[in-house]
């Protein structure tokens, strides 16, 4: 019997499959615009990989979990996300999770989530600030980053996504050079990030969510923090990893 996490975000959906504790498998898909067929989606790999669906107890998660109807359970994001991060990282840390729409910053002791805070209000300091910035300066998230990692500090004070691009457009016109720009809109994040995570102050943290394979954005996280930000690429799968837990869990 496979214990399987699904985690339908706003932008990507994350599927873990676990056995007898241990991880055999994550992957990754869009979430599409609709997320019961993106659940449907993620059903029919399932069974091309050999899972026998009724035979695994499985916990969706995230922005489209009620819309997986072969799931056993439902859990929110953030005692998933909590969840996972225990997994992953053994440590009682502060978990920051940079999401498409959303960061949330997670308080755990004993893999339990003891304080959480989160901003769903804007984009600012999320994925999609990134993703909109990047395809202004049309460059792929990992150019962005090597850009940045050659600029200078420059700094983009707009609170709004819609504003901080009105900045940027700006600084094209005025002639400033895209590693400048580039570092600039890394600095952005990390300062949104760095507000959210003051309000649950910590020793140790930890990041989960689509930065974890962006080493600059977390030196400059780090920095910002005075502390040093764990990471890995299998963070970005907390969320899955947490649900597929959670369903082993689950009483027979």
């Amino acid at each position: 019997m496979h214990n399987i996490g699904i985690d339908i975000g706003s932008s990507c959906a994350k599927v873990c499959i676990m056995k007898d504790g241990k991880i055999e498998k994550n992957f990754m898909i869009p979430s599409g615009y609709n997320s019961r067929e993106t659940a449907e989606l993620i059903k029919n790999i399932l069974l091309e990989d050999g899972v026998d669906i009724e035979k695994s107890k499985i916990t969706a998660t995230g922005y489209g979990r009620i819309s997986v109807p072969f799931a056993d359970q439902v859990m929110t994001e953030i005692t998933c996300h909590g969840k996972g991060a225990d997994f992953i990282f053994k440590k009682n840390a502060t978990v920051i999770d940079i999401g498409g729409q959303d960061t949330k910053v997670i308080s755990l002791k004993r893999g339990r989530v003891m304080k959480f805070i989160m901003n769903d209000k804007c984009s600012a300091g999320t994925g999609k600030f990134m993703e909109i910035m990047s395809n202004r300066l049309g460059l792929t998230l990992e150019e962005l980053e090597e850009l940045a990692s050659n600029g200078n500090d420059i700094s983009i004070s707009s609170m709004c996504t819609v504003f901080a691009e009105s900045e940027v457009i700006s600084l094209i016109g005025q002639g400033t050079s895209r590693e400048d720009i580039a570092n600039g809109v890394i600095n952005s994040v990390v300062t949104k990030v760095v507000q959210l995570a003051s309000q649950i102050p910590a020793e140790n943290y930890v990041l989960t969510g689509g930065f974890c394979d962006n080493k600059y954005f977390i030196k400059k996280l780090s920095e910002a923090l005075e502390s040093t930000v764990e990471s890995c690429p299998q963070a970005r799968f907390a969320g899955a990893i947490g649900a597929a837990v959670f369903s082993s869990e689950m009483e027979e």
